[in-house]
Order: structure tokens, then C-alpha cells, then sequence
């Protein structure tokens, strides 16, 4: 399902989403009865003036605008993308006819149809480059018509908890269908669900929402009511507790700033040349002790990597990186997502049954 990836998230605290003030205001007014049924004129019954019923109406009204107005601004720039097997979303980067989307909408395609949200034929369009890293992916239309209209792509560092969006794209096929909501969190680190049950990339930094996140809205753009785009939404929970399906609200988005970063690079260069992600430098599998994971072995060390410098070989099993214990693929990979490239980090190995430690200069991924 390239649409919308369902994701595993590791237990944590569950973030608390707050309803916008506007958006209670405006419930306040709708209701604008008491309890039990009392009349306004009943004792003890809560009272409105006319010029409080004003205000909530006009604030009511300026959010209702808000709403509409980043839908006209920003809508045009959403995409829809079809391959040979899939469909997804994209959002326009600029006038050359760049398009940003998720990595895994695209799958193993070249060439693509692109469907403007402004009407028209289908146009063609092939790829520039794609960084399974961080899911994201460029696509340049082949014959880009003028009046394209590129989205503006917000700082992420500023988005703030508790911020209106919507998610805008082509969930299920609906082109052009728009979902609102909060952001729930900030700085979360996520990973995919691989092939066959296994574990894909792991992204840090993501945005996570309560906007709907449903096939097809992947690679399309997350939107603050200042009409600029926070993230590319790209994941859904799921539920442990009942098997792959959805956990509803709970979709996570690939920040803006990570977004331009590498869209930049891709665009320059034709490929990424400082993903900002950490590495070592190595191949790893996992192994246990008994029945309990107890590392992450190297199969394989990159000539000139991070972990080659270090000294560190084929056969020695990783247990501990920057103070983390280390007991399984996934951790590593969680550890080195939280890490900058230049770093220096010790990282502890078991070598033939002994424990060492090492200092590390971690590389880019």
C-alpha cells in the first residue's frame, strides 16, 4: 500500500490534544443552551450578551475563513500521482516542474502521471532522484505548463503543538479531499513497516497529527493556516492491539525543513550529498543470547566509513552506542536517527568474548 504507510511506534506517553480555541468558541455558540433543559431565564442558568455572542460569532468566523482561505491558497499545489501499480500524492516545489512526494509512493517507477489539481490532462513526469532514507523523492514534469504554483514551505522548528492543520491530497483515489486537525507532537522518531513483516526506514524528526492520514494521502502536504506547508504527510499508526489496521488519529508527516533540505540537494546534485542523518558505516544483524536479543553483530564495514576508522571488523557484535544499550537492528537504527554526522560518540563491542570501547566519529547516512 504505497498510499499511506502504516508505521510501528514504540510505547510512550500519549501526547494530549488540545481542542483550539477558536474551534471552542465556536462549539460554545452552537450550543448555547444549559443542561437539564433550562431556559436562559431559568435561576442559576448561564447567561450570554449580545456583544459575548458577538465576539464568539466573528471569532467563529475569522477561523472558518482561515480555513477556507488555505484551502484556495494552497490546494492547487497538491498533486496526484499514478504509476503503473499505485496512486499517491505529490505538492509542486517550483516553476521547473519539481515535485516532492514520498519515496515509497513511487515504489521502483521512473515515469509517472501527474494530475494537476487545476484540471487538464494527465502529464507526464520522471524521476529525478529518490532517498529511501527519509521516504522523500523529486519528480520533474517533462513538459511543465506555465502558471504551475508551487506550495511555500514553512520552518519546522516553529511549528508549535496544538497548531490547526489540514491535510490536503488524494486519500482512496478522492483527488483534492482535505482533512483538518492539530499537531499532536514535535521531534518524533518512527519507522516503517518493511517487506514481509519487517522494519523499513526509520525517520526522526517527524510531525505527528490528528489530521486523517489514509491511502493515497502520502506525498501530499500538511498545511498551517498561515498557508505554508509544515510536512509531507507520510505514515499511519497502527494498533498493536488489533493486528496492521489503523490507530485513528495518529499520522505522522515528514517536517519541511528535512523536506527542502534534501528536495534542494536532489534538485542541485541529481542525488542527496549530506542526508544530516548519522551512520556508522556498517552492515548489522541481529543476535541473541538465549532467547534474548543482546546486540546488533556486523556483517559488513563500509571501506572508509565511521566504524572502519574506529577500528571496529566483521564479526564484532555492537551493544551499546552514545550510552544506549543496544540489543537489537532497530535500536541502532533509533540511536544513530537521534545523532548528527561529526559526532563523536563512544560505542562499546563485544570482540571475541570481550567487552571494548571505542570512541566514534560518526558519518552521514
Amino acid at each position: 500500500m504505497s498510499g499511506s504507510r502504516l508505521l510501528r511506534v514504540r510505547p510512550g506517553p500519549h501526547p494530549k490534544l488540545w481542542l483550539p480555541a477558536g474551534l471552542a468558541a465556536a462549539a460554545l455558540l452552537v450550543t448555547g443552551c444549559t443542561s437539564s433543559g433550562a431556559s436562559s431565564s431559568s435561576p442559576g442558568a448561564a447567561t450570554r450578551s449580545p456583544r459575548t455572542a458577538g465576539v464568539a460569532l466573528a471569532a467563529s468566523n475569522d477561523l472558518q475563513n482561515a480555513y477556507e482561505n488555505a484551502v484556495r491558497t494552497v490546494l492547487p499545489s497538491v498533486v496526484q500521482i499514478t504509476t503503473s501499480q499505485d496512486l499517491g500524492s505529490g505538492v509542486v516545489y517550483d516553476t521547473k516542474g519539481d515535485i516532492v512526494t514520498n519515496a515509497h509512493v513511487l515504489g521502483n517507477a521512473k515515469s509517472f502521471d501527474v494530475q494537476l489539481a487545476t484540471g487538464g490532462k494527465p502529464l507526464a513526469a520522471r524521476l529525478v532522484s529518490s532517498f529511501a532514507a527519509s521516504d522523500l523523492a523529486v519528480i520533474r514534469l517533462t513538459s511543465p505548463p506555465s502558471g504551475l504554483k508551487p506550495a511555500t514551505f514553512a520552518d519546522s522548528s516553529t511549528v508549535a503543538v496544538g497548531e490547526i492543520v489540514l491535510a490536503m491530497g488524494n486519500p482512496l483515489g478522492l483527488s483534492g479531499s482535505v482533512t483538518q486537525g492539530i499537531v499532536s507532537a514535535t521531534g518524533r522518531t518512527v519507522s516503517e513497516a518493511g517487506s514481509s513483516g519487517g522494519t523499513g526506514a526509520t525517520i526522526p524528526d517527524m510531525v505527528q497529527t490528528s489530521a486523517a492520514i489514509n491511502p493515497g494521502n502520502s506525498g501530499g502536504a500538511l498545511v498551517n493556516l498561515d498557508n505554508q506547508v509544515i510536512g509531507i504527510p507520510t505514515l499511519a499508526a497502527t494498533d498493536p492491539q488489533f493486528g496492521s489496521g489503523a490507530a485513528p488519529g495518529i499520522g505522522f508527516a515528514l517536517p519541511s525543513s528535512t523536506v527542502k533540505r534534501i528536495a534542494d540537494q536532489i534538485i542541485a546534485n541529481g542525488k542527496v550529498t549530506n542526508s544530516g542523518r548519522a551512520a556508522l558505516g556498517v552492515t548489522v544483524r541481529g543476535v541473541v543470547s538465549g532467547t534474548q536479543p543482546a546486540g546488533a553483530a556486523i556483517v559488513r564495514v563500509g571501506q572508509g566509513g565511521a566504524a572502519q576508522k574506529a577500528g571496529l571488523r566483521v564479526g564484532d557484535v555492537i551493544t551499546k552506542v552514545d550510552n544506549t544499550a543496544i540489543t537489537t537492528v532497530q535500536t541502532l537504527t533509533d540511536t544513530l536517527a537521534g545523532l548528527k554526522p561529526g559526532q563523536q560518540v563512544p560505542v562499546t563491542y563485544q570482540r571475541d568474548g570481550v567487552s571494548h570501547t571505542v570512541q566514534v566519529t560518526l558519518g552521514s547516512l
